[in-house]
């Protein structure tokens, strides 16, 4: 009689867990894979998701004050555009006046530097600074040869930007107008089964998104009027184009208001001097302080509290996958993905009957 051996019970449920997870990550791999491979279109269509969650109720106020849905959508998409190139103009408008100022105080700086290398504790000679500054024009110019292909580069690059502008702008326009039926489209591609779930579960991520751009776009502009005040009161140049960075970077939620303030300190430092850098540094700590520790607990509330470890990783990842768009879109993705969860969670205890606090609790009496 043969002997027989039985696979143990810790090595087959391990053994289950491990093709299902190798499924999911290849899975989730290939996902990975087809939206980076047409970012062309996921990126500008993510971005109109997130300006059609900022926008959204604005649309619905004039609709309710009997404005049609077309006409209320199209006066909501051109005060966007107004908006956006309004600010753009005047970024351009303070870069063209301020620059050539900044880029004498530049020179001025290169020169101290230069003179220090020479005179402070690395005394350099002349010839070892200008044999730094012969291979640094050499290194400059050895690029002249590809100048053909990087400008071959850029104007690929513009195409693929004003193309995604373009999907952006419809998309927006689309969602605005018809968004509800949209997404009845999309909960009919679902079984009959499970349109129910799907469909309470983009309600929910629909709102998590909502409350979380809101936040964000009050946090961001609280964040971009304080340091560009700051720099405003130092008699830092370009204010208002320091504003709007910190106002981009402030959709990254704990390093992009961060990062971006430190360009306000750069360039208070390279047109003020170190002391006038230093105070800036002090209002961009403080700015952030009073975002980490006043703003984002009160205004994001517990409808789109995410771990901070887990927004890290997901800044990371979008990061990994579609660079700093994908920093952008990593966190509200994250919260929409919290809030589906915790809704599905309660919406299978309520559907299996499982009491949720009754730990202890004696069995039910039986009927008479």
């Amino acid at each position: 009689m043969s002997q027989r051996y039985q696979v143990p019970i810790g090595i087959e449920i391990a053994t289950q867990w491990a093709w299902r997870l190798t499924i999911i990550a290849v899975a989730g791999g290939i996902g990975l894979y087809l939206l980076r491979y047409f970012s062309e279109i996921t990126v500008p269509v993510a971005i109109a998701v997130l300006v059609t969650a900022l926008t959204v109720s604005a649309v619905d106020r004039l609709t309710a004050h009997r404005v049609p849905r077309l006409a209320a959508t199209f006066i909501v998409v051109v005060l966007v555009l107004a908006a956006f190139f309004g600010m753009l103009a005047l970024v351009g408008q303070q870069l063209s006046t301020q620059v050539s100022d900044l880029r004498s105080n530049v020179v001025e700086g290169i020169s101290q530097v230069q003179n220090w290398a020479q005179t402070g504790p690395l005394n350099l000679t002349d010839a070892q600074v200008q044999d730094w500054v012969d291979k640094a024009k050499e290194s400059i110019g050895s690029g002249d040869a590809s100048v053909l292909s990087r400008v071959s580069e850029v104007g690929t690059t513009l195409t693929h930007v004003l193309a995604g502008f373009f999907i952006a702008l419809f998309s927006v326009f689309f969602f605005l107008y018809e968004g509800e039926r949209i997404w009845t489209w999309i909960v009919a591609l679902f079984p009959r089964g499970a349109r129910d779930r799907v469909n309470t579960s983009g309600h929910t991520a629909w709102a998590s998104l909502t409350a979380f751009v809101r936040a964000t776009v009050i946090v961001a502009a609280t964040d971009a009027l304080g340091v560009a005040f700051a720099a405003w009161v130092l008699g830092v140049p370009l204010t208002f184009a320091i504003g709007v960075i910190v106002f981009l970077g402030a959709f990254i939620p704990i390093i992009g208001a961060l990062l971006s303030g430190m360009i306000a300190v750069l360039v208070a430092l390279v047109a003020q001097g170190p002391v006038v850098a230093g105070f800036m540094l002090i209002a961009v700590v403080v700015v952030q302080q009073i975002e980490s520790h006043v703003l984002q607990p009160f205004l994001m509330g517990r409808l789109v509290s995410v771990h901070p470890l887990a927004i890290i990783f997901a800044i990371a990842a979008g990061v990994t996958v579609a660079g700093v768009v994908g920093a952008l879109i990593a966190v509200p993705l994250a919260a929409c993905l919290n809030g589906v969860v915790r809704h599905l969670v309660s919406v299978a205890k309520d559907y299996q009957g499982e009491p949720e606090d009754d730990v202890g609790a004696g069995p039910e009496p039986e009927p008479a």
